[in-house]
């Protein structure tokens, strides 16, 4: 009997035991509320602004810079509408590959009157920056989101490319880095960026926790009102146990980083090329592009969409299709729909996700199992 595997890292991971252990002791020892000026809300600010300061430092940024959010997609809403509602009604233009939670705060404001354009991508997934460089020419919006790295296929954007472009036109640029942070050499004195989205639990953090940076001076609305914590930007007692987990996990990512992605690219390679040995006409969908080392997605033409990930899923494998929050729908990927892909190849199709408790045989074991669930389903 073999032991499950879990390749579905992208969609979550698990707590980190120092992540744990940072948590617990703040929950029993400075459980204050840090808006309170007592000795226990003093405490439990100090504790809050250590937290602030130590993730500032992993991405490179001021402390000032860093809102504390209820997760990544909290900070996307808040970056993209709260900059819209502060610049007035010019609008937002998205990648067409972009996160649900971007994509759907999109579809609120174009359902309100507001202008929407959506910028096209290439067949691996890349910005088509003339694209980008005519909506920033004829009629700049309020706001530009393209994200720093695809959740589904992994491809990595040219996001200082982008930021630059975004400056030049006066226009303020949003990446959703969620995917990037732990992964990605994340430094925002490097890319001009104004906005930027993260997530605690895509790197063994606590889940509902998250963060938004924003560059000084970049003048935002906030969606909630109440205490004005977070410099007004984010009203709400701050969950301090939180955001400790995250500046914890942050760091540890960060220090593990260029070891622990050369170690999963390999993996992550010997799973592509043994699934095109093992599994005829098996495309790897943005494999010409810059890519995450922990993201491959695959296509199966022939196979039952429906009934792929429940095949893999009873035959001990975890992974996803297109993003876990709407792992309900049976549609194609519109990520891959994006980049040009058929109904019959963007529909069966599975995002293997690798993390760090990833090992050689979990891909040994993925690679006897896939093969298999693909050719019953096709037969």
């Amino acid at each position: 009997m073999h032991d499950p595997v879990y390749l579905d890292y992208a969609a979550t991971t698990p707590l980190r035991a120092e992540v744990r252990e940072a948590m617990l002791s703040v929950l029993g020892e400075r459980w204050g509320n840090p808006s309170s000026v007592h000795r226990w809300g003093r405490e439990a600010r100090a504790a809050l602004e250590d937290a602030r300061s130590r993730f500032a430092a992993v991405i490179g940024a001021s402390p000032a810079e860093i809102v504390f959010t209820r997760g990544g997609t909290e900070a996307d809403n808040l970056a993209i509408l709260g900059r819209v509602r502060d610049g007035g009604s010019r609008g937002v233009a998205v990648s067409a590959i972009e996160h649900k939670a971007v994509l759907a705060t999109a579809a609120v404001l174009a359902s309100g009157g507001g202008e929407v354009r959506i910028v096209p991508v290439d067949a691996e997934g890349l910005i088509d920056l003339d694209a980008l460089e005519e909506i920033l020419r004829i009629q700049p919006p309020a706001v530009v989101s393209v994200m720093w790295a695809n959740n589904e296929v992994g491809v990595i954007q040219p996001v200082a490319r982008i930021a630059e472009r975004c400056a030049a036109a006066g226009v303020a640029y949003h990446t959703d880095a969620v995917q990037a942070l732990g992964k990605l050499a994340v430094r925002m004195g490097e890319v001009p960026a104004d906005l930027a989205a993260f997530s605690a639990h895509k790197l063994g953090g606590p889940r509902g926790t998250g963060a938004l940076f924003v560059r000084r001076g970049t003048q935002l609305h906030p969606l909630l009102h109440g205490g004005g914590q977070e410099r007004g930007l984010r009203s709400g007692t701050e969950d301090v146990a939180g955001a400790v987990g995250f500046a914890v996990a942050a760091e540890r990512a960060e220090a593990e980083r260029e070891t622990e992605m050369a170690r999963l690219a390999a993996l992550r390679d010997r799973l592509e090329a043994g699934l095109r040995e093992r599994v005829t006409g098996l495309r790897v969908n943005a494999a010409g592009a810059p890519r995450l080392p922990t993201i491959s997605n695959v296509s199966a033409p022939g196979a039952d969409a429906e009934m792929l990930l429940m095949a893999l899923d009873m035959a001990g494998v975890a992974a996803s299709s297109g993003s876990a929050c709407s792992s309900g729908a049976v549609e194609p990927s519109h990520v891959l729909t994006a980049m040009g892909l058929p109904a019959d190849v963007a529909g069966p199709s599975v995002r293997f996700s690798l993390g760090r408790d990833t090992t050689d045989a979990d891909i040994d074991r993925a690679l006897e199992i896939f093969p298999a669930v693909i050719e019953r389903l096709r037969s």
